[in-house]
């Protein structure tokens, strides 16, 4: 599965091999121990990725053969792409802009889509 956690600054995506139902299932009695409020719903997440980034038109198959429903890959512009993930948006309340967006899709997306992420990262940080 793949987890984005957003902050009041940015976003971090992680690749985790535990399945999606135990994650969810685990955050939930944790929000009930600590008498947390909990809110889950579908939603879309969306990210950038550089356009001339190693790997993107394998990315654009893979959307388009195992994964349609579930990831798009568009062109924004001269230099980026826009992913879009179809998920379920997790927070303390359905209005709050910090919490976790999950979603699963096939682990050979899910694993190249976050190592693609992780290459845009080094990448910002080099050019900075």
């Amino acid at each position: 599965m793949l987890k984005l956690t957003y902050t009041d600054t940015d976003f971090y995506l992680e690749y985790l091999t535990q399945s999606l139902e135990d994650w969810v299932q685990a955050r939930v009695i944790l929000a009930l121990r600590v008498g947390q409020s909990l809110c889950v719903e579908p939603s879309t997440a969306s990210f950038l990725l550089p356009v001339d980034l190693p790997g993107i038109e394998m990315l654009k198959r893979l959307a388009i053969c195992s994964d349609r429903e579930i990831i798009t890959v568009c062109v924004c512009d001269s230099e980026y792409i826009e992913v879009t993930l179809y998920g379920s948006w997790i927070s303390s309340g359905c209005e709050d802009a910090n919490g976790v967006f999950v979603t699963r899709m096939s682990d050979r997306t899910e694993f190249f889509l976050h190592k693609l992420w992780q290459e845009a990262q080094v990448c910002q940080e080099v050019s900075r």
